[in-house]
């Protein structure tokens, strides 16, 4: 078999969701949380004090963190991990909603007091973060 038509070996540890030894700094967010969070408060700021996380996931790629986002579950991962971690909330939506409209419930998350000051800090201290609200401002 030729060196060039054999497929590349990808190690899990390669992953940092496989790897285990991978660890985030403690009070430290990863940089899709961080969007994750400023995005909310954006949204919060349009009026939309519930959102969904496809409609999240609208907000980002709308924005530069297009490239943070690779696939939902991805999305759905790390808006699991804020709720974990008291930054965000989520509930079910009123079952009379999905059922008048013909499709599935969504899961409604909203931001929380502490989710609000992580992107606040996060908007102080990441440069990056204040382009990407800049972005983000309701026009």
């Amino acid at each position: 078999m030729e060196e060039s038509s054999r497929e590349p070996y990808l190690d899990y540890k390669q992953i940092s969701a496989y790897y285990t030894a991978v660890r985030r700094k403690p009070g430290r967010l990863v940089p899709l949380e961080i969007a994750i969070c400023e995005a909310a408060l954006t949204l919060r700021q349009r009026g939309d004090e519930a959102f969904h996380g496809y409609e999240l996931a609208k907000t980002l790629r709308r924005a530069a963190d297009a490239r943070l986002l690779t696939a939902y579950g991805t999305l759905y991962r790390a808006l699991g991990r804020l709720e974990q971690m008291g930054l965000l909330e989520s509930r079910w939506e009123d079952q009379a909603i999905p059922a008048r409209e013909n499709r599935p419930a969504r899961r409604m998350y909203t931001l929380t007091a502490a989710g609000e000051a992580a992107a606040e800090n996060a908007r102080r201290t990441v440069p990056s973060a204040r382009r990407r609200l800049r972005r983000w401002a309701p026009v």
